[in-house]
C-alpha cells in the first residue's frame, strides 16, 4: 500500500510538472509581445551542415580537455571505469574509425588502440590526439560525396551505410564527452556550457 501510495505522489508530481510546463509555454506564445531568442540555423548545403557539426563538437570537446586539470587526466570516478583521458581517446578512436568508413579515406591509426597508449596520457599530447580526430572529421566532411550516403558499409559487424557510419559516429563522440562531465564535476570543475547550436 505504501508504494502504491508513493507511485501516486510521482505521478501526481510529474503531471503538476508538465501542467505547469504547458502553461508557461502557452502563456509565451500567447503573449504577442513575446520574442524568441534568435537560432543560428544549420546551413541548407548537407555536406556544409556536416562540417559546422562536426567543427561545433571539436569546439566543445576542446573546451572540456581544457577544463581538466592536469591531475585529472588519469582519474577515474571508480576503479572499473575509463579514466578521463581513456574517455576521450576511445572518442577519438572511434572518430578516426567512424569517419574512415564513411568515407573510404584510411585511418591513420588503424589497428591502434589509443586508450592503452600511455604516450597520449598526458594534457597536451591527450588534446593533440583528440583534435587531429576530429580535424580528420572535418576534413573528410569537406570533401564528402553525398551521392555515396546510401552505399552499404562494414563497421565491424556491423552492416551500415556511409550515410548511417556518420551519424553514428557523431552519436558517439557526443556520448563520450558527455560522459566526462562527471569526471569534471567530481574534480570540482564545472563543465562547460552547451553547445547545442
Amino acid at each position: 500500500m505504501k508504494q502504491r501510495i508513493i507511485a501516486l505522489r510521482y505521478l501526481l508530481s510529474a503531471l503538476a510538472v508538465s501542467a505547469a510546463l504547458s502553461l508557461v509555454c502557452f502563456a509565451q506564445q500567447a503573449s504577442s509581445g513575446a520574442v524568441l531568442p534568435a537560432v543560428k540555423t544549420a546551413p541548407a548545403d548537407p555536406a556544409a551542415t556536416l562540417v559546422a557539426d562536426w567543427t561545433r563538437a571539436r569546439d566543445y570537446t576542446k573546451e572540456y580537455l581544457d577544463a581538466m586539470p592536469e591531475d585529472g587526466i588519469s582519474f577515474k570516478p571508480t576503479p572499473d571505469i575509463r579514466s578521463f583521458a581513456e574517455q576521450m581517446l576511445h572518442l577519438a578512436t572511434a572518430n578516426f574509425a567512424f569517419v574512415s568508413t564513411a568515407t573510404g579515406k584510411p585511418n591513420p591509426y588503424q589497428g591502434k588502440q589509443l586508450e592503452k597508449m600511455d604516450e597520449y596520457k598526458t594534457k597536451a599530447a591527450l588534446t593533440k590526439i583528440v583534435m587531429e580526430s576530429y580535424d580528420f572529421a572535418i576534413n573528410a566532411a569537406k570533401t564528402v560525396d553525398l551521392k555515396k550516403a546510401d552505399e552499404p558499409v562494414k563497421f565491424f559487424s556491423f552492416d551500415l551505410t556511409r550515410g548511417s557510419a556518420w551519424s553514428k559516429g557523431f552519436e558517439h563522440q557526443t556520448h563520450h564527452r558527455a560522459q566526462t562531465t562527471i569526471y569534471l564535476r567530481l574534480k570540482g570543475v564545472k563543465p562547460p556550457q552547451e553547445k547545442l547550436f
